[in-house]
């Protein structure tokens, strides 16, 4: 079974609030994430949180009490919450404010074979990232400040790289700018 992890915790310090609650298109960013993850076929949904907290539905709260220390200790939180769970055999990694990951973008990550999978956009690596679960104890072991998995990920040559600027983008929400450019982005409605 794949799980689908969204990183949900951080302020948005560049926004100025937390992105998980905001309304894109009328539906938060944190819900949006959830369904694209739902439909693009992951069977189970686990979201971190910390600055923000609240409710979502159709997703499992993981809440990260450090989330003020970077993004490495969201996905810390989120995986080792994984790593416990019997049913999981691998994970694709998304983070909240991408609204250019689409149903197809999960899918076409889900199915690509291997045990590392990052999509790519334009040649340039982005989101989502499937992790096999025999990798997660060694990630987890990786994880620094606010690197995430990028140590472990590094100079690696089993790792497979899909491109799906034709499905999807990797731009991400960090300025009011940003918010008011993916409100009007019909893409963003997907």
């Amino acid at each position: 079974m794949i799980a689908g992890l969204v990183l949900a915790a951080g302020s948005g310090s560049r926004l100025g609030q937390p992105k998980a609650p905001l309304m894109v298109n009328g539906e938060r960013l944190v819900d949006r994430a959830v369904r694209v993850l739902r439909e693009g076929g992951c069977d189970e949904i686990f979201v971190v949180l910390g600055a923000w907290q609240g409710e979502v539905d159709d997703c499992q709260i993981v809440i990260n009490p450090n989330w003020e220390t970077g993004m490495g200790s969201s996905l810390k939180a989120g995986l080792e919450t994984i790593l416990n769970n019997n049913r999981v055999t691998g994970v694709l990694v998304t983070l909240v404010d991408l609204v250019g990951v689409t149903p197809a973008c999960v899918r076409a990550v889900i199915d690509e074979p291997g045990e590392l999978v990052i999509a790519t956009y334009d040649g340039q690596r982005g989101h989502p990232l499937k992790l096999d679960k025999s990798h997660l104890p060694a990630i987890l072991a990786e994880i620094k400040g606010d690197l995430g998995a990028r140590a472990y990920l590094r100079g690696r040559k089993d790792i497979v790289e899909i491109e799906l600027s034709h499905l999807g983008d990797n731009r991400d929400i960090d300025t009011a700018e940003d918010l008011a450019a993916r409100q009007q982005d019909p893409a963003a409605e997907n």
